[in-house]
């Protein structure tokens, strides 16, 4: 016959087990938390910004480095900085100096959001410039400055996600009402934000953006035209190129149409006139300047039976 054997455990090591499994669990909870860190660094450091820049400081706002001749930023996982759909200046020329971003209509007050994930690198406050604002820097290599804040929601060296608060909308600093500047900076240098940002539509243009030194300039300016003051926006299929390409064309073909009209206007400065003499003829006129009787007809719309009186005006050439 089998017997099976019981262990009764005495009660203090029953309490034993049972005071040590929430210390267990919050261990396992603790090593969790410590690769999740341990994979975001190693992330980070295999991030396209660790790629594109060689120090973190918090002195410069924007400090502009090599920038690469081609560079795909990714655009997953973006949140729109404002649910604002107005803008009310465009990125480019303004007022005699360079507008580095877009103004986005907003109320004081208004939450502002980072636009990707990210590590806040400035915050700070600049009465005669952007006033309160804050730089991210993002893995996708960009950094977004938000200007013209009345309030500050994040700190310095601290780690946001897409969609996070960062600040509330006002007009401080070099500003004449109450809206945010939004900068995209790569490399320290300005891009056009409606290259990646459709503010009409709260969206962004597509997965990624395929930055070309090349062609960069002929790109601001077709996006502009989608997506500044009063565009209606673009979609995923807009061919950058292509309409970079138009718009490169389109001086060349006024610089064609000038020369055309140069052209035309030394033809007419360069025509020579005749008055005609007592006694010439046609004939005598035509060898006297090198020309064909059926020339100075042409020119003079007549015939060569036609009769020419003296002190009359002949084109022959």
């Amino acid at each position: 016959m089998a017997f099976a054997m019981t262990v009764v455990m005495p009660s203090s090591a029953q309490d034993l087990l049972a005071n040590q499994a929430p210390i267990d669990r919050k261990m396992r909870a603790i090593d969790s938390i410590r690769l999740q860190q341990m994979l975001e660094s190693q992330s980070a450091q295999q991030s396209a910004a660790a790629q594109l820049y060689d120090d973190w400081n918090n002195m410069y706002t924007h400090k502009e480095t090599t920038l690469p001749d081609s560079f795909l930023i990714d655009l997953r996982g973006f949140a729109m900085p404002s649910p604002s759909r107005i803008i009310t200046s465009n990125f480019g020329a303004r007022w005699g100096r360079q507008h580095k971003g877009l103004d986005i209509k907003l109320n004081t007050g208004d939450t502002i959001y980072a636009a990707f994930s990210g590590k806040v690198r400035i915050v700070r406050y600049e009465p005669k410039g952007y006033g309160k604002y804050v730089v991210i820097r993002h893995d996708n290599g960009l950094e977004t400055i938000y200007g013209h804040m009345s309030k500050h929601l994040c700190a310095e060296n601290q780690e946001v996600r897409a969609g996070q608060p960062i600040g509330l909308g006002g007009s401080t600093g070099r500003s004449t009402g109450s809206h945010l500047h939004f900068e995209t900076r790569l490399c320290g240098t300005a891009l056009n934000p409606a290259l990646m940002f459709d503010f009409y539509n709260q969206d962004v243009v597509g997965d990624s953006y395929m930055f070309r030194k090349a062609t960069y300039n002929q790109e601001s300016i077709v996006a502009t035209r989608l997506r500044g003051v009063g565009g209606q926006g673009g979609n995923d299929n807009t061919d950058y190129a292509q309409l970079a390409q138009q718009e490169q064309q389109k001086p060349q073909a006024k610089a064609q149409t000038k020369s055309n009209k140069r052209s035309a206007n030394n033809s007419r400065q360069q025509a020579s006139y005749h008055k005609v003499q007592r006694g010439e003829t046609l004939s005598a006129i035509a060898r006297k300047h090198g020309t064909s009787v059926n020339a100075l007809c042409r020119l003079n719309r007549i015939t060569t039976r036609s009769t020419i009186k003296p002190g009359q005006i002949l084109r022959y050439n």
